[in-house]
């Protein structure tokens, strides 16, 4: 790991709203992560979860505090430099596939090179390399509706890690599978991290599925509450 984190945040808040109304979601976030971690976030409903998740993702600003990713200041970043470290930097992976339903599954995986400006022959190339390193390659030409849910969530995994990001943002990403199949998703997501250093982020509620990961942030009230290791989250239980 390098000596500079990935992820260093200082006394981050987000507040919704104004006046009586305000509403803390995030009250003050001290928080590092060295890249190559795999890190878990759980918490109840209200607790600041999914904010944090938004936050380290771009995809909002925080009311005050500092946000350092690879030593950026995102904080000081406009709207337009944010979405340019997401295109670059980040992937997403949702509960729900966010799969383009009309598309097939190749399509789907291009979709994130459309924005790089790659020519055609260059987006297929890297879209089948993408399918077949999730055990899809026999896949390309099925819609989402052809396909399992699992198959539709490796689809999103391949999606989202077809322009070879830093990290990767999974929210809820065996929230709509069996178990089984959630096994699958959490050893395809620690084969990722192992073998290509992907530092990964995941937030879930279930605490099979945060097990997987190397490390188990806390979050109740907008604070973080514990910071554990799975050691520790296996021993306590």
């Amino acid at each position: 790991m390098s000596a500079s984190p990935l992820i260093k945040l200082k006394n981050l808040t987000k507040i919704y709203g104004m006046g009586e109304a305000a509403f803390h979601a995030l009250r003050g976030i001290d928080l590092t992560i060295q890249a190559g971690e795999f890190v878990a976030i759980m918490g109840p409903s209200g607790s600041g979860k999914s904010t944090l998740m938004n936050l380290l993702g771009c995809l909002d600003k925080a009311s005050s505090g500092q946000y350092w990713f690879k030593g950026i200041d995102i904080e000081s970043l406009s709207q337009d430099q944010r979405s340019l470290i997401r295109r670059h930097a980040l992937g997403f992976i949702f509960q729900g596939f966010n799969l383009l339903a009309r598309t097939s599954a190749l399509e789907n995986v291009e979709l994130p090179l459309l924005y790089r400006g790659y020519s055609a022959k260059r987006r297929h190339q890297l879209a089948r390399d993408a399918l077949a390193s999730v055990g899809l390659q026999d896949k390309e030409r099925n819609s989402p509706a052809e396909l399992s849910g699992g198959q539709q969530q490796r689809v999103a995994i391949a999606r989202a890690i077809v322009s070879e990001p830093d990290t990767l943002f999974a929210d809820e990403p065996t929230g709509n599978l069996d178990s089984r199949t959630t096994a699958e998703i959490m050893d395809l997501l620690k084969q990722l991290n192992r073998e290509r250093g992907i530092t990964i982020i995941m937030v879930t509620h279930e605490d099979e599925v945060a097990s997987h990961a190397r490390r188990t942030l806390y979050v109740k009230d907008g604070l973080i509450d514990r910071d554990t290791s799975t050691a520790e989250v296996l021993t306590t239980k």
